[in-house]
């Protein structure tokens, strides 16, 4: 999973939440109830500190390790780290966790009913992107993205108590998209972690070789590869963009803001015709604003 890439500061905690405004989509929003911002920051918290052990960038000093439980020899392996997070994570559902950001969570977890399965997923796509840095097909990617996105929405259902087959299914489509865009976005970065999230087959039909990713500009064969695939997540934002209508009050805005966020991401790649190698192309308030009103007017 893609991270900001820049080290997080010495309090493990407030380093974490503080990564929630430079996300594409709003986490917890100020319009809604306070217990829902409660329990939906120390979702976020899980995720990204998760995604922080992964990408590996936990601050320096080793204060995450230490929390964990992990040696210092063993501070830089991200696996052992991510066993020692998942020992700790099992604390939530039956003891006292060690680190902060699982004692936040503990009570979001038992008001809310949650069960670990979501949680296990995001430790799971972790542990894959140590062992698989390259996807042959859309279908490997897309599975990728059932343990990387999909658990992060259906723990937005279960935080407000609306979870329902048909939303899960819906919110799975919008997850997945907003996977692809972030990947979309940091083509180069990711690069950099050694890891190429466009599929192989999709590169071989488009021509492009990954030196062709190393470039300080696209070339207009990864221009048309980024455009397939950016296609690719706005179909899938659109399927998703009823679980929107299914819902009312708050969480309809709050949902609303997820498919535009994602839309408003898709529209700063296009702006920079697809090319996303200088850096990751991002959207205005403006754009996202008006996303947003088109999102809940049920178009797009």
């Amino acid at each position: 999973m893609t991270g900001t890439g820049t080290a997080r500061p010495l309090d493990p905690e407030r380093g974490t939440l503080d990564k929630a405004a430079g996300e594409n989509f709003p986490v917890a929003p100020f319009f809604l109830p306070r217990a829902w911002r409660t329990d939906l920051m120390a979702v976020y918290g899980f995720a990204r500190l998760v995604d922080d052990i992964g990408d590996g960038d936990l601050a320096p000093g080793g204060a995450d390790a230490r929390l964990l439980g992990v040696s210092p020899e063993a501070a830089e392996d991200r696996l052992v780290l991510l066993d020692a997070f998942e020992a700790d994570l099992r604390r939530v559902f039956e003891a006292t966790p060690r680190h902060p950001l699982l004692r936040r969570l503990q009570p979001t977890v038992r008001r809310c009913s949650l069960t670990p399965e979501p949680f296990l997923g995001l430790i799971a796509a972790n542990r894959h992107d140590q062992l698989v840095g390259r996807y042959e097909t859309y279908e490997d990617l897309l599975a990728y993205c059932e343990l990387s996105a999909n658990p992060v929405g259906r723990l937005v259902l279960a935080v407000t108590g609306t979870s329902t087959p048909e939303r899960i299914r819906r919110s799975d489509m919008i997850c997945t998209a907003l996977q692809i865009v972030e990947h979309l976005q940091d083509v180069a970065e990711d690069l950099a972690r050694d890891r190429v999230y466009l599929p192989a087959a999709d590169m071989k039909r488009f021509h492009v070789q990954e030196a062709d990713l190393a470039t300080k500009s696209a070339g207009a064969s990864v221009r048309a590869l980024i455009a397939y695939e950016a296609q690719r997540a706005r179909d899938l934002l659109n399927e998703g963009a009823p679980l929107v209508g299914s819902v009312h009050g708050r969480l309809k805005l709050l949902l609303a803001g997820f498919v535009a966020g994602g839309r408003a991401a898709l529209h700063a790649i296009a702006a920079a015709e697809h090319d996303v190698l200088p850096g990751p192309p991002k959207p205005g308030k403006v754009r996202l604003l008006r996303e947003v009103g088109v999102t809940l007017r049920g178009e797009g």
